[in-house]
This record gives C-alpha cells, structure tokens and sequence, in this order.
C-alpha cells in the first residue's frame, strides 16, 4: 500500500480482508501497522478518518468480536490426558511436554525452544530459563519455578528427567520428534507438534480434540489457577503476562462456579 494511502483505500482493504475471512482482532491489527507506518513517514494516518471507522464498525458488528479461544486443559483434563500416554519413548515425551507445557504456562515457541541448558533442577523442583519470547524480544531472559507436583504420576519435573534419561539426552533441544519407527531424532519438535500433541491426548481422554490446542496448556494453568484463588500477581508471574486484561479474563474464566450466586441458593 504507497504512502500516503486514501481514507478510500483503506476502507476498502478492509472490506476485502473481512471478505476474506479475517477476524475482526486481526483487522484491527492491520490498522494499527498502517497508522504506525504513516506516522513513521510523517504523513496523516488515514485509519481515524470517519469512512474507516464506519467500515470497521460495520464488519465488527457483522462479524462479531468475540475471540474463538481454544478450551483451557483443566487440571482433570490434563489428568485425563496424561494416564493416556504409554511408557514408550514417545509416551515419555509426551507426559513430560503436558504437564511442563502446563505447569510452565508456556506457549508453544517457548516450549519447543527450551535446552537442557535451561533447566536447573533443584530439591524445590526445577527452575526453567526463559531466554527469549513474544514479549521478550531483546532476550532479557525470565526464570520460571516449577515445583515438584503433589502426584508422582502427574509431577512435572519427574515426567521431563524420565524423559530426558530415557532419550539419553544430555544437551541441546529438550524435545525432539521422533521417526514412524519410534527413533530419536536430532531436531527441534515443531510448534505445531506441540497442538497436534495436545489434539491426540484431548482426544483419546475423551474430550473434543478440535477445542483443544497447544495454548490450551497455558490458558489451563491460568485459568485453574485462578479458580482456587491465586492472585493475579502469581498467575502473572508464571505465564509473563505484561498486562493484566487477559490475565483478568482467566480469573473471570476460573471463578465462574466459585462464590456464584446460583450455587449459594440451595437449589
């Protein structure tokens, strides 16, 4: 699009977007990175122009705006999950990338991107170094506790030293895909593993496996953890949210069935 671009055109580009299928929260991305490019050229930004504005109105309204989140994994769900996975290499690896996935609140990239390097196993648990992610682009580095898990078959940090003993993996990527003959391979695991993973186990739990991904993991953590009370500074800390909005809508999420009206009533 030449700069500087016509309250016309982009109203215009809008429409053919939204006709394309695109969300209204991408949309109104796609206005941000066009005004920000006409202020960086010292041009006016045509996206505040009233034609703008009524066009997004309108596709808003025709579209909704609502986002289509992936269900959380609940703490049961997860359980569930979890008892499906086998004891072979790749059973191995899967229990471990669910319950530190979970555990950890990671997203996707940031799982994947986790070396043994990064581990700092403790009598605490394990302290996990996050060197770089989508709010931490100049790789400032956060760590992250977590701690031993009260079941022996749902522990976090016995399921990835089960794991990483069982691969003999001692450096390098934490996990790895593995070959249709069950062999290692000397890979980074993809992101899009990752959901696929969490689409198999959602599955065989019996859950509906395409309302469940890999950011199902961390919006679990969240959202269990808001619904037996801890704070938004704790859940804050574990999944490095910068911004308390979508934090506050775990918490809205988790406490849905806790000190409700409907439950407090003797039905």
């Amino acid at each position: 699009m030449p700069l500087p671009a016509t309250d016309e055109t982009v109203a215009l580009y809008l429409a053919h977007l939204a006709a394309q299928g695109l969300r209204p929260a991408t949309l109104g991305r796609r206005l941000v990175a066009i005004s920000q490019a006409h202020k960086g050229a010292d041009e006016p930004t045509p996206t505040t122009s009233s034609a703008v504005r009524r066009v997004y109105a309108g596709i808003r309204r025709t579209h909704g705006t609502a986002q289509r989140a992936k269900t959380p994994a609940l703490v049961e769900d997860l359980r569930n999950m979890v008892q499906e996975a086998s004891w072979s290499l790749r059973g191995l690896r899967d229990r471990a990338l669910l319950l530190i996935g979970f555990a950890g609140a990671f997203r996707r990239s940031e799982l994947v991107g986790l070396d043994v390097a990064d581990l700092d196993f403790n009598r605490a648990g394990v302290t996990v170094t996050l060197r770089r992610s989508k709010t931490d682009q100049e790789s400032h580095g956060r760590r992250i506790g977590i701690p031993h898990g009260a079941h022996e078959e749902t522990d976090p940090v016995r399921a990835v030293q089960a794991w990483l003993q069982a691969a003999r993996i001692t450096s390098g990527p934490i996990f790895r895909p593995l070959s249709a003959r069950g062999e290692l391979l000397n890979t980074r695991l993809s992101a899009r593993a990752v959901a696929q993973r969490v689409k198999h186990y959602a599955k065989q739990a019996g859950l509906d496996p395409t309302h469940y991904a890999g950011h199902s993991l961390r919006s679990g953590l969240a959202t269990s953890a808001a619904a037996m009370g801890a704070s938004e500074r704790s859940i804050m800390r574990q999944t490095g949210h910068k911004s308390t909005e979508m934090v506050r809508l775990y918490i809205r999420e988790g406490s849905l069935y806790r000190d409700n009206a409907a439950a407090l009533v003797g039905l």
